[in-house]
């Protein structure tokens, strides 16, 4: 890997072979959120999750965006931020079709504040703490599903999701939507990872698939279902409990609050051509 130098911040650590351009980034500088940059999501498949709170992220001054898992009425709320939208995650709220009982089976459409297609997509972060819930950093099509080829509709990425401290699963692709269609791809993951550092995950996207890299190394590669549509970036929280039948939060997320997820950067590079 090589250094992409970012003035009184941590370098980027592309891959050999290509050059890149830098086209959207976020640093976190400052002491608010920018939100011509993120929105937060609160919504997934036509409901309001519960456990996602739209102010569950803030600055603390050195250039990190910080989630923590909060108490809010008595139950855990986290957070999840966003560069764009799926067409399927909005509640649908009850329209007519001139003067008949009809309408689509979505909620109002948004306008993406950010996306992008073929890069290298990377996130420098520290992991939760504690057990109780869990944090990620994906890319997702804002049309995943609305038919089975990812060339047409895109597809979900997964660069990293922690679901217990200290453990990075695999890296997923899955594309065709969220039900009888959908297709899975998995490859690596790092089973035992220092969660009291920052790590940087990363994932080249090109037309011939998905490379993933954890500090600079190689950790997989998958060549199914390349997306050929534009994808936005997420950086998510979630509490523990509310994807099983209870849709309960489990005991460790009460026990946990308080407890925070660091992003230092997120920076997406565009491929300008392969090095000579």
């Amino acid at each position: 890997m090589k250094k992409f130098e970012v003035a009184d911040h941590e370098p980027s650590l592309l891959p050999e072979g290509k050059r890149f351009r830098l086209v959207w980034s976020d640093e976190f500088d400052g002491t608010e959120l920018d939100r011509t940059k993120w929105d937060y999501r609160t919504a997934m498949m036509g409901k309001v999750h519960p456990a996602w709170t739209d102010d569950g992220v803030t600055l603390d001054g050195n250039s990190n965006a910080v989630f923590t898992l909060q108490l809010k009425d008595g139950m855990p709320v986290s957070s999840q931020l966003q560069t764009g939208y799926n067409f399927m995650d909005e509640p649908i709220k009850k329209t007519k079709f001139g003067c008949d009982d009809l309408q689509w089976n979505i909620g109002k459409l948004k306008k993406s504040l950010f996306t992008h297609k073929y890069g290298y997509y990377e996130c420098r972060c520290r992991l939760q703490q504690k057990p109780g819930w869990w944090c990620a950093f994906w890319m997702q099509s804002p049309i995943i599903g609305a038919s089975d080829d990812p060339a047409d509709t895109g597809v979900e990425v997964d660069v990293m999701e922690s679901f217990e401290p200290g453990r990075v699963v695999g890296h997923n692709v899955f594309t065709g939507g969220y039900g009888q269609d959908m297709r899975h791809h998995r490859v690596g993951g790092v089973p035992d990872i220092d969660k009291t550092v920052f790590h940087r995950f990363g994932v080249l996207f090109d037309e011939t698939g998905y490379t993933f890299y954890v500090d600079g190394k190689e950790d997989g590669r998958i060549t199914e279902d390349v997306s050929g549509h534009e994808e936005f970036v997420l950086i998510s929280t979630e509490v523990k409990g509310y994807r099983l039948p209870e849709h309960a939060p489990c005991q460790e997320a009460f026990d946990a609050i308080g407890d925070t997820f660091l992003v230092d950067y997120v920076r997406v590079f565009d491929i300008e051509e392969d090095e000579k």
